[in-house]
């Protein structure tokens, strides 16, 4: 694939995938020079690059309190932003490449697949969600359901009850960019373990935790689909 434009230049996983990418392929762009809010803004970037694809990191992420309080932020970034992103690769023809998340998912059953029905349990989700109907839409997407956190563990305690896929950004992104060329949906992340497994191994000290309703406990992803690439 030719020159890729990425927005949210300034986000933790934009800063880790500079690392592993070329920047005369990779244009990444920060909120001043690329605002998902304004379309015109979006289609000077496009007309500027001229990318074969737009890979969309911008949005609100974490902590996912802020999806419950302030909702209309969540909205604008996380729904309309995405739709403005989608709607101006379809006016220039050009690739949207979404990055969703594990979260909409229901968390119930676990080992979900790519074609699962889809409910998700907190706002976070549902605002990834909304991205990821426009994207849907747009029959030339890539769409992502990542599962992924930084390196090292962030926190002193990790659920021990709450099964997931977590994968390091630096390991995610060795499996995402051999599938830049697909269109599609693709869970991305790593082994179906709990969450305190997963982190254990690099933090001795680490405490455990139980989900008492806060998270559900089954949000382990089906990664069969993504395995063919690995």
């Amino acid at each position: 694939m030719s020159k890729i434009v990425v927005t949210g230049a300034d986000g933790r996983f934009a800063k880790e995938l500079i690392n592993y990418t070329s920047k005369k392929k990779f244009i990444f762009l920060n909120k001043k020079k690329l605002n998902i809010l304004k379309l015109n803004s979006i289609i000077k970037a496009i007309n500027k690059f001229k990318p074969k694809a737009i890979l969309h990191l911008a949005g609100l992420s974490r902590p996912m309190k802020l999806h419950e309080k302030e909702i209309i932020k969540s909205i604008n970034l996380n729904i309309i932003g995405t739709s403005n992103i989608v709607v101006a690769c379809k006016l220039k023809n050009v690739k949207s490449i979404y990055f969703s998340t594990s979260y909409v998912y229901p968390g119930i059953k676990g080992n979900y697949k790519e074609t699962d029905a889809l409910l998700p349990w907190n706002n976070y989700g549902w605002s990834k969600l909304g991205g990821e109907c426009a994207a849907q839409m747009y029959k030339n997407s890539l769409i992502i359901r990542a599962c992924m956190t930084e390196k090292p563990f962030l926190h002193k305690e990790a659920y021990a009850n709450v099964k997931s896929n977590f994968i390091f950004h630096s390991e995610f992104i060795k499996i995402f960019l051999k599938i830049l060329n697909k269109k599609g949906i693709f869970n991305i992340g790593g082994k179906s373990q709990t969450i305190f497994n997963f982190a254990k191994k690099f933090n001795t000290n680490l405490k455990k935790k139980y989900s008492k309703g806060e998270f559900p406990l089954l949000q382990n992803m089906n990664l069969n689909k993504i395995n063919k690439y690995k």
